[in-house]
């Protein structure tokens, strides 16, 4: 199975990048195909890997699903030129040298796989963040399973997935765009693992880093259900998610923020509504992960 990897990058990052891509060749099996999108900054100098390195630059900073999803169309329409697609924070690593011979491993045994989601470690501690388990269970991260969403900067997509169900949804910028890949995946018949033996290296953050992290969880979380959840679970899954926030006790500009994206999601256009089927959202139940949490 072909497999490509798509980064993207603001440019600001020049040694991680190097690094990651430098891992990215020591793959064992057939060399992974790389392709680096400059998101509205050049890509910066990288002349070591021009021989197996494609670059495209963008005039403006698209977000991280519209970057992505111009370097899936680097690969063919859909990213039909190969088999699985990588995608991998530019500040990542990844650990071990067989991750790509383990994907391809992972999606020929199951026709039904769609996404793996990669274990997302510490390179110091080695330690797992909560929040990098894609599951409510998740205090052991070294426990591999089905699961109901994925890992944006850590994982393999089969490009058949992207074909069939289409690409990251550009307008939502930053936040939730791989929960939305995600259901429409499962609505579609897919399944996505959560391996623990492929681990891509990241330096423990925090997502608040981001300045506009809690208007666009906020926002990309209404646009999330708006778009794919059933008309009955729309108010269940916003009004948990509300409660769930007001008990985390946020500080007074941050809840500002999300209470200014909370309205923003419902007044401005979310993109395509496809409301998944009642068997998908008990097919999420099952895996432990009801469409309303």
């Amino acid at each position: 199975m072909k497999v490509g990897a798509v980064i993207i990058t603001m440019g600001n990052r020049p040694e991680e990048l190097r690094a990651l891509i430098g891992s990215i060749g020591k793959q064992d099996g057939e060399p992974v195909q790389i392709v680096v999108v400059g998101n509205g900054s050049p890509v910066p100098e990288i002349t070591e890997f021009a021989s197996v390195v494609r670059t495209v630059e963008l005039p403006e900073n698209l977000g991280i699903p519209g970057g992505r999803n111009v370097g899936i169309e680097a690969f063919g329409p859909g990213g039909r030129d190969v088999d699985i697609l990588l995608f991998l924070d530019d500040d990542g690593l990844l650990a071990r040298a067989d991750t790509a011979e383990l994907c391809r491993a992972a999606f020929a045994a199951d026709p039904g796989l769609g996404i793996i989601s990669f274990r997302i470690a510490d390179p110091e501690t080695g330690v797992t963040q909560r929040r990098h388990v894609p599951r409510l269970r998740a205090a052991d991260p070294m426990r591999s399973s089905r699961v109901t969403t994925f890992l944006g900067g850590a994982n393999a997509v089969r490009t058949r997935v992207l074909g069939e169900v289409g690409g990251l949804p550009d307008e939502f910028f930053y936040a939730h765009e791989e929960t939305d890949l995600a259901w429409r995946a499962l609505d579609a018949g897919w399944m996505i693992d959560y391996r623990s033996d492929m681990v891509l290296y990241h330096p423990t953050t925090a997502p608040s880093r981001h300045a506009v992290y809690h208007r666009m969880v906020a926002r990309n979380r209404v646009w999330l259900a708006r778009r794919n959840l059933p008309a009955p679970l729309v108010p269940v899954y916003l009004g948990i998610w509300l409660l769930l926030t007001l008990a985390r006790r946020p500080s007074r500009p941050a809840l500002k923020a999300w209470f200014g994206g909370f309205r923003e999601g419902w007044a401005t256009p979310c993109g395509p509504r496809r409301p998944m089927k009642w068997r998908t959202v008990w097919r999420l139940t099952r895996l432990g992960r009801p469409p309303v949490i």
